[in-house]
């Protein structure tokens, strides 16, 4: 198992602030599955307009944050060398339910598992947690491309 920290999820992932929703990688095994963190501040910019007296994160950026997780743990999974023109692409969410709203200071636990990997198309198992309460969970599908 092996863990990852801002510098080298910046290598694998396309995404810069403000869209680069995941901070640090706790696990990840590859083939199976990983943990990441985002830590959710008031400063994040979708705030002052989501909600301004109610603060609350999106639904489809903890989604977004989810397939950003699947993306590094497909990369490492498939032995790629961080490649800045390496992109994974959304092909389907399924289920997607959300449980209760993700607000400024909590950090969004995020849990994927590879289901397969079939003709180039991936299927994860996802979901996320704040303090140990699921608060999204969906089926994905992406392609490495």
């Amino acid at each position: 198992m092996s863990s990852m920290d801002i510098t080298e999820i910046m290598a694998y992932l396309p995404h810069r602030f403000p869209f680069l929703l995941v901070d640090r990688v706790l696990t990840l095994e590859k083939g199976k599955h990983i943990v990441a963190v985002k830590n959710v501040s008031m400063n994040e910019p979708f705030f002052p307009g989501h909600f301004p007296k109610h603060p609350v994160m999106p639904g489809v950026l903890i989604l977004e944050a989810l397939a950003q997780a699947a993306a590094l743990l497909s990369f490492k999974t498939a032995g790629d060398e961080p490649n800045p023109d390496a992109i994974v692409y959304f092909a389907g969410i399924d289920g997607a339910r959300f449980k209760k709203p993700v607000v400024p200071g909590d950090q969004l636990m995020l849990h994927v598992e590879i289901l397969r990997n079939m003709r180039g198309i991936w299927k994860y198992a996802t979901y996320a947690e704040v303090d140990g309460q699921r608060v999204a969970e969906a089926e994905m599908m992406a392609t490495l491309r």
